[in-house]
């Protein structure tokens, strides 16, 4: 039973990025600059496939959507962060940790399972060519993003649930930059095995199911462009998938490492540094890669471009 006397959290106290108050201000313009180009490049990718009409097909309808999910889930974090950079005490309301923590889940959540959906897309494309249009129609496109968007937002919601039923009665310091699960957790004084055994399993259902239909997906797809005949047709087919295997990598990677373990496992470096590379770095890869990548996305860029100067 809990002690009556004992008295219930109001407030947190992050510990921030660096507990180097001489770093601050370098901290601030370096995570400033990253997260501007995040902004720009993702609204750059938001825009090129509006304007331009020969990106109007399901793949890029699908990447404008990952580019705008990734704006909002860096801005969960990455504004608060930077504020407390210029901040002596880092604080945060009760109400707006567990909003943060909701939306933070929620978001990453859908953009596992949207990646899922992307590499579904690009199995359609690979093994059904002459019907990947007729498949991939404009509804069935919207309902794969909604879904994505209704499965992240309800593990969110499952997540945010069990963290609040727990007991936050002090010490209320995070040893964190944000508000995340596996800190939270370590500052409750209520027994966690339960909350930690359903998470787990949720949120571990969300990651892992994502995962393997993007496994299942690229194994038909490597299997389709090894039985292609000519080395430009592998190729053609290789480069398509390219960007989005990179970035599935690099996001599922991350992840798993993170979530599909214990809390006990898990140092509170190793949170900040794994939570600051998907939730910092990740957005601000993802236009890169793409654009970088994309042969589509270049020459749309190049003929924006060109178009803007004659202007």
């Amino acid at each position: 039973m809990e002690n009556k006397n004992q008295t219930r959290v109001t407030e947190f106290v992050l510990f921030g990025l660096a507990n180097v108050p001489e770093l601050n201000e370098l901290l601030f313009v370096i995570f400033a600059v990253i997260y501007l180009m995040t902004l720009a490049g993702n609204l750059t990718i938001i825009l090129i496939v509006k304007l331009d009409s020969r990106l109007h097909s399901p793949m890029y309808f699908f990447l404008s959507n990952l580019a705008l999910l990734e704006i909002w889930y860096t801005t969960t974090t990455v504004p608060k962060m930077l504020a407390d950079f210029l901040k002596e005490k880092k604080t945060i309301s009760f109400a707006g940790c567990f909003l943060q923590l909701y939306f933070f889940i929620s978001l990453g959540s859908t953009e596992c399972v949207l990646l899922a959906m992307m590499a579904y897309d690009r199995y359609v494309a690979i093994t059904s060519p002459l019907h990947y249009t007729e498949i991939m129609n404009n509804w069935i496109c919207f309902l794969l993003v909604a879904t994505s968007g209704a499965i992240g937002f309800m593990n969110g919601l499952i997540q945010t649930v069990l963290m609040l039923h727990l007991s936050f009665c002090g010490p209320n310091k995070i040893n964190h930059f944000m508000c995340d699960i596996l800190p939270l957790v370590k500052l409750s004084c209520s027994a966690i095995h339960t909350n930690e055994l359903v998470g787990i399993m949720v949120g571990g259902a969300v990651i892992v199911s994502s995962f393997l239909l993007t496994l299942i997906s690229y194994f038909h797809i490597i299997s389709t462009i090894l039985k292609l005949h000519t080395a430009e047709g592998r190729s053609k087919a290789f480069s398509t998938c390219s960007s989005h295997l990179t970035v599935v990598s690099i996001y599922f990677g991350t992840v798993i490492f993170m979530y599909i373990r214990p809390s006990s496992q898990v140092t509170p470096n190793q949170d900040r540094v794994a939570a600051l590379f998907y939730s910092v770095v990740i957005p601000l890869l993802n236009p890169l890669i793409y654009s970088f990548r994309n042969r589509d996305v270049q020459e749309a860029i190049k003929k924006i471009l060109k178009n803007s100067v004659r202007f």
